[in-house]
C-alpha cells in the first residue's frame, strides 16, 4: 500500500490531519518516507545545498569556526558538531580548511547529528580517514564545549499552520475532499491564543500563520547545552528574520516546485524558518543570539569575492566563469540566488563578540 493510501485510510479513520503530522509521515515515514528512501541532493535529486554548489561555502564556515574557537579561548577538547550533514560535503570542507591551525583540528571531535543509517555511511566514506562518532539526538552528544553547525536543517522540520478564517483562527489540516483526493481543510478554532503572534487578530481573513515547535525545542537545546559547556551555534537556512504571516510551505522534485498534496513521499516538503522564534528558543534558555544577518552578507564579509578569485587564479576562462557563478549563486540576492533568501543565526553560550555579527 502506497503511503498516499495509508494517509487517505488514516483520514478516514481518524479525521483530518494537521499539517504537521502529514509533513512527518511524507519526509520521514520509515518505509516510504521522503529521507528514509531517496538521495535528494545534488544534480541528480531534487535540490542542491549550498555546500554541493562550491568548496567556498564550506571554506568560508571553516574560517568562521576556527575563529570562533579562538575567540571562546580555544577550549581543548571540544565537540565539532553538525547535525543535518547531508552527504558530509560541508563537514568535509570545514576539516580541510581548518587545517590552517593545526591544533584546532587537534582538539576537535567530530559529531554529526543524523537519523538516516544510508546516509550516515555515506558520510563515514566522505569523511574518511577522519574518527566521526553519530547520534540519534542532541542528547547524547559529549558534556564538551560545542561549535555546532546546521544548514538546511530547520527548513525541513515539520510545521503547524493556522488561518484566519471567517469565524476566527484555525489550524490547518489535510483531509479529503468529495473526491476523496487529499486537500487542505479547515481544523478547529484555535483555543490556545499563545500559539498565534501578537498581532493576530487584526490579521487579515486569509493570513497565514505557520509554528514550529519542534523547531523551537531544538534552538532550546542548543541554548541550554552552549549555556552549559559553552560554544557557537551557526544556523543556515531560508527563511525570515521576523515572525509574521505567510503560507510558506512548499514541495520540490527534480528541482521544480510540485504541489504538497501530490505523490506523498516522493517530494521534499519544507517551509521558511522563522528566524525570530528561533533566537527566542535559544534566549528563553539563557543563550544569547547574536542579530541575524544574511547569507550573502555573511559570505562576502569572510572574503567570499577574494577567494573565488584566488581560486580563479591561473585557471581557464571557463573555470574562472564557473566560480564567478558559484560565488553568485552562495551570495546574490537575485530570484535564482542564496544570498538574500537564506539567513545565518549565531547562537553563543556567553555574549560574545563574533565578526561579522558583531
Amino acid at each position: 500500500m502506497s503511503l498516499e493510501d495509508r494517509i487517505r485510510r488514516l483520514i478516514e479513520t481518524a479525521g483530518p490531519l494537521p499539517v504537521s503530522d502529514y509533513m512527518a509521515m511524507c519526509l520521514f515515514d520509515p518505509a516510504d518516507g521522503y529521507y528514509t528512501t531517496r538521495e535528494p541532493f545534488g544534480e541528480g535529486g531534487d535540490f542542491i545545498t549550498a555546500p554541493e554548489i562550491s568548496q567556498m561555502f564550506g571554506e568560508m564556515v571553516g574560517a568562521w569556526l576556527v575563529h570562533a574557537w579562538r575567540a571562546l579561548g580555544r577550549p581543548a577538547p571540544f565537540a565539532l558538531v553538525e547535525m543535518g550533514p547531508g552527504r558530509g560535503t560541508l563537514m568535509r570542507d570545514i576539516i580541510r580548511t581548518a587545517r590552517i591551525d593545526p591544533s584546532f583540528l587537534a582538539a576537535a571531535q567530530i559529531h554529526l547529528v543524523e537519523t538516516s543509517e544510508r546516509l550516515r555511511g555515506v558520510q563515514a566514506e566522505k569523511l574518511v580517514p577522519h574518527a566521526v562518532e553519530w547520534h540519534g539526538e542532541l542528547s547524547t552528544l559529549p558534556a564538551l564545549p560545542m561549535l555546532f553547525v546546521a544548514n538546511e536543517l530547520f527548513d525541513a522540520v515539520p510545521v503547524r499552520q493556522f488561518e484566519q478564517m471567517p469565524d476566527g483562527w484555525r489550524e490547518r489540516r489535510v483531509g479529503l475532499d468529495t473526491d476523496s483526493n487529499l486537500a487542505i481543510v479547515p481544523g478547529l478554532p484555535v483555543s490556545d491564543p499563545s500559539l498565534l503572534p501578537a498581532g493576530a487578530g487584526a490579521a487579515p481573513e486569509g493570513a497565514v500563520f505557520e509554528y514550529a515547535p519542534a523547531r523551537e525545542a531544538i534552538a532550546a537545546t542548543l541554548g541550554e547545552r552552549l549555556v552549559a559547556h559553552g560554544g557557537a551555534a551557526l544556523v543556515i537556512d531560508y527563511g525570515h528574520l521576523h515572525s509574521g504571516f505567510a503560507d510558506t510551505l512548499q514541495a520540490l522534485r527534480g528541482h521544480r516546485f510540485v504541489s504538497v498534496l501530490e505523490e506523498p513521499g516522493s517530494a521534499d516538503l519544507t517551509s521558511h524558518v522563522d528566524f525570530e522564534s528561533l533566537a527566542r528558543a535559544a534566549e528563553s534558555a539563557g543563550a544569547t543570539a547574536l542579530p541575524p544577518m544574511t547569507q550573502g552578507d555573511f559570505l562576502l564579509s569572510l572574503g567570499l569575492a577574494q577567494r573565488a578569485g584566488a581560486l580563479g587564479h591561473g585557471k581557464d576562462e571557463k573555470t574562472q566563469a564557473e566560480i564567478r557563478a558559484a560565488a553568485e549563486r552562495l551570495a546574490g540576492t537575485g530570484k535564482a540566488e542564496m544570498g538574500g533568501l537564506f539567513k545565518v543565526l549565531c547562537l553563543t553560550g556567553a555574549p560574545l563578540a563574533l565578526p561579522p555579527f558583531a
